[in-house]
């Protein structure tokens, strides 16, 4: 497996691989991110991963400095999984110059995730869309935990005309139905025990609306009062189409979202219900 420290290197990679998959990171990996390589790897396309904290996407008072930064053990789960490169650059490389031409998102980038935090999405599709065009993929996996990423993710290619096949990945998730992430590490031992209750609660709602149950206020309200009852402060808990607009009493499928904060830890999950789904 090859470490590409600069745009000069991925350029010579690029030119031995003019075809790739491309599974974008920002290191500190877990099972989810391996299984997209894994996914990846299904194309029979070599695949690159990227590892790149970007600054662009944390807001004031985010966690970007204490981010764990773990790329030694990064690069042996990679290359264990059938990596054929990591692309690694340097904020310079990134960006060479302040950034001052940014993606501009669509109204969904400042509704559930982006209405708690502001410019997120619009820091994040920039960088995407930097790699994008660094890398030059025909595939591309996200996974579906960032359900609004992968949304947004998904439309910025269409409507930007960018040949890439967009890919999901299924969530992967522990034992006991909390999804995987790397701020998981962030929560104590009790918050952890404690950290499935979100999923759980987002898994009764898709389990009512698959009985039929219409009443979304409803639902959500007493999701909301469960989480509460046990010390989570709650951003967002909304039931959604798979697009992401509002649902409708006659709509059979349905994404089902949550963020809500265990002590310092902001954890976010869904669960899509309906048929097809």
């Amino acid at each position: 497996m090859q470490i590409l420290r600069s745009n000069a290197e991925l350029s010579l990679w690029k030119a031995a691989h003019p075809d790739c998959a491309f599974v974008p990171t920002m290191g500190n990996l877990h099972e989810g991110h391996i299984s997209l390589v894994q996914q990846a790897r299904l194309s029979g396309l070599p695949v690159i991963a990227s590892i790149f904290v970007n600054p662009l996407q944390f807001g004031a008072g985010e966690d970007f400095e204490r981010y764990p930064r773990t790329f030694e053990a990064d690069c042996g789960k990679l290359q264990s999984a059938g990596c054929t490169a990591v692309f690694a650059p340097a904020l310079e490389d990134m960006y060479p110059q302040p950034q001052s031409y940014f993606v501009e998102p669509p109204a969904l980038a400042s509704e559930l995730c982006g209405e708690f935090r502001p410019g997120h999405f619009r820091g994040m599709l920039t960088v995407v869309l930097k790699l994008f065009n660094l890398v030059e993929p025909r595939v591309a996996l996200f996974g579906k935990k960032d359900y609004q990423q992968f949304a947004l993710i998904r439309g910025m290619a269409a409507q930007m005309n960018l040949p890439i096949d967009i890919r999901a990945g299924e969530t992967v998730r522990a034992d006991d139905g909390l999804a995987l992430s790397s701020r998981n590490g962030y929560l104590s031992d009790a918050e952890r025990r404690e950290a499935p209750r979100l999923h759980q609660q987002l898994k009764q709602i898709g389990e009512a609306l698959a009985l039929g149950r219409r009443d979304f206020e409803e639902l959500e309200v007493q999701a909301l009062d469960a989480l509460y009852q046990h010390g989570w402060k709650v951003d967002y808990l909304s039931i959604r189409r798979p697009d992401l607009s509002l649902p409708a009493e006659g709509d059979a499928q349905f994404v089902v979202l949550g963020a809500a904060w265990l002590g310092k830890t902001r954890l976010i999950d869904n669960v899509e219900t309906g048929p097809g789904l």
